[in-house]
């Protein structure tokens, strides 16, 4: 019988793997410029800013009502998360019949309560309130202090609170920044932050002494109602040739 013998199987020539096309990626948008990266404002460009503010409102006033620096407090105190104009509803009637902390503590939490229920976290407020009429009875003689630690260690008061106490009572040149200070010290570059205390900082080293009085008035009145947060009216902005804000519309 023949030997049968079995060729063996061509082997498979070696497909070479194709390299992988790159994957086309859309350019990355420049990054926006940071402000702290910006050209810094100049002293005379700085003067020039508030010489405007000036100008154009030479005696500017808190939009909080109050009778005397009691109120003026309890006022700031309430305004926390809340607007000027909710407060003023609020306390118009309240302080008709309590201007002094005798007088809030004789008219008590609960009654407290019913004057300003319509803002917000009225409870916690109350509770403040009461107890830092209490303390300025106990510790200060029923007047408000007037350094920045006295007034910070009473019930619902901070830095803020007390620098526009300092400021609207005693005329002391300090700086309160709030939500719209904030905002316009960054988005402006007049003094950038990531936090209030450092644009308050940042304020007082770069605004001349001779403004220092209202310049917490004309910046917070520049952000409430033209350098707004969402849409901005930089068409009717005093500053406007002047402000570093990148996406102004002028």
């Amino acid at each position: 019988m023949a030997k049968i013998t079995r060729k063996p199987a061509p082997r498979k020539a070696a497909v070479s793997k194709k390299k992988a096309k790159p994957v086309a990626t859309k350019p990355k948008a420049p990054a926006k410029k940071s402000l702290k990266a910006m050209k810094p404002w100049t002293p005379a460009e700085v003067h020039e800013v508030f010489s405007r503010f000036r100008k154009a409102n030479p005696e500017p006033k808190g939009e909080l009502e109050h009778v005397n620096p009691f109120t003026l407090l309890v006022a700031v105190v309430l305004s926390a998360q809340a607007t000027d104009a909710g407060v003023n509803k609020a306390t118009r009637a309240l302080f008709e019949v309590a201007d002094t902390p005798q007088k809030m503590l004789d008219l008590g939490e609960e009654r407290l309560r019913d004057y300003i229920r319509t803002i917000g976290l009225y409870r916690t407020k109350a509770k403040n309130v009461i107890a830092l009429s209490a303390k300025l009875l106990s510790e200060f003689g029923g007047q408000v202090p007037r350094t920045r630690a006295e007034i910070e260690s009473l019930p619902g008061a901070g830095r803020k609170t007390a620098n526009v106490v300092l400021n609207m009572a005693f005329g002391e040149h300090t700086m309160a920044v709030d939500t719209h200070v904030f905002r316009v010290g960054n988005r402006t570059g007049l003094a950038p932050g990531k936090t209030p205390l450092e644009v308050e900082l940042g304020l007082e080293k770069v605004i001349p002494a001779e403004f220092m009085l209202h310049a917490h008035h004309w910046l917070i009145l520049h952000g409430r109602y033209t350098c707004l947060a969402r849409k901005p009216r930089c068409e009717v902005c005093l500053i406007n040739d002047l402000c570093r804000w990148p996406e102004k519309t002028v």
